[in-house]
């Protein structure tokens, strides 16, 4: 049965796994008329959301029962990105961006803290490690995102918005598998197993009056966040303006072969995150990574073919540090309201994240992406040192 659970839970990463869009989706939005600015913008709106939404879903996920709340969650996703891929034919397409922005975020909210308080309390156990079993599930989902980034790729090079309805459909299957899966104990039906709001809240501000947890948020949850997200959103142009000087071919197919290469690495990185603990351990880990993902962005911009490797490197490296964050927090928080104090860590990171975004934005529309990557990664570097001089955030 326990087999039969983890497996579900694989065939489900899978379908998240399986972003279409996301080769092109900041190229679409440029297609549309939209400028950088305006991309960072729905992207603030996208973490404002998250900021307002991540207690409130994340108490749903524990009073209402985790699978149900990632259900609700995942189909919310399907229908905003039908949306987006329609919203694209508007002759004024921003404001519906940033509506549905609101939208996508809401949906994910449901599945951020709820999706490893779930994987904690109903998956972990028979001798398999939380990092083990988040692990194994994060690289067969990136394994099933190479063949949607080639396939995204190509059928983005026919329409900007077939990704976008390709993938709302795979995304809905999800939520089919879902609703097969047993749910955690918060959904037995009993008002004793059940979080309150007051117990959940406490265990949040328990979490947060943890030192070394506070300096782990700062380092992970804002500053390595921060800088990793912003990679993502400037990567392509960023590869679109690098490869121009080669003759590629269509940018369009060429980044989604690019993305699947990414993934590929990424399904590695992940796969063996229970050996990296054991190998490196966290400490260090968390001392190297950051300093490492700061000095590839500055480097992208000194040379720029360098590029290329980097952002598969980075993307590698944070789909990693993901796992890693998630089971250090997980480990030292109680189940009573877990997924209610995630989507507390999330919020944060949101929130934060906001001012690098618009400025990011702006700087991008006066200058170039390669530079405002560049400047997240000095930040990153003198941060993460700051972080180190004065505390101690990851005790082995």
């Amino acid at each position: 049965m326990a087999s039969t659970a983890v497996a579900r839970y694989y065939a489900y990463k899978a379908t998240k796994a399986v972003e279409l869009y996301r080769p092109i989706m900041y190229l679409y939005f440029a297609s549309a008329g939209l400028s950088f600015f305006q991309i960072t913008v729905l992207e603030a709106a996208y973490n404002v959301t998250t900021v307002a939404g991540e207690i409130p879903t994340g108490y749903l996920g524990d009073r209402l029962g985790r699978r149900n709340g990632l259900v609700l969650g995942t189909l919310v996703i399907t229908l905003t990105l039908a949306g987006l891929g329609l919203a694209g034919r508007l002759a004024d397409p921003f404001p519906a961006f940033l509506a549905l922005y609101v939208c996508w975020s809401l949906g994910y909210t449901f599945r951020s803290g709820t999706e490893d308080a779930w994987i904690y309390d109903s998956l972990v156990g028979d001798g398999q490690s939380f990092s083990d079993l988040r692990g194994r599930g994060e690289s067969f989902a990136l394994t099933a995102g190479v063949l949607a980034a080639v396939a995204g790729g190509y059928l983005a090079s026919v329409e900007l918005a077939y990704p976008f309805f390709a993938a709302a459909a795979v995304t809905g299957v999800g939520a089919v598998i879902l609703l097969t899966a047993d749910d955690d104990s918060a959904d037995a039906g009993d008002p004793s197993d059940r979080t309150t709001l007051a117990a959940s809240l406490e265990t949040v501000r328990a979490a947060f009056a943890d030192p070394r947890l506070r300096a782990f948020l700062v380092l992970y949850y804002v500053l390595f966040s921060a800088a990793t997200y912003l990679a993502f959103i400037f990567l392509q142009p960023r590869i679109e303006a690098v490869a121009a000087g080669y003759p590629l071919g269509d940018v369009e197919t060429l980044l989604g072969w690019y993305y699947a290469a990414i993934s590929l690495a990424a399904a590695g990185f992940t796969y063996r995150a229970e050996w990296i603990r054991k190998t490196v351990g966290l400490r260090r880990w968390f001392v190297a990574v950051p300093l490492g993902v700061g000095l590839l962005l500055v480097g992208q911009w000194v040379l720029p073919v360098s590029a290329f490797l980097a952002f598969v490197l980075i993307r590698g490296l944070s789909e990693a540090t993901r796992v890693f964050a998630s089971q250090y927090v997980n480990d030292r928080i109680d189940a009573v309201g877990r997924a209610t104090t995630l989507s507390a860590m999330s919020m944060v990171s949101g929130l934060s994240v906001i001012p690098f975004q618009l400025g990011s934005g702006l700087l991008s529309d006066a200058l170039s992406p390669g530079i405002a990557l560049a400047a997240a990664g000095g930040l990153l570097v003198v941060g993460a040192a700051i972080v180190h001089l004065l505390s101690t955030p990851v005790a082995e």
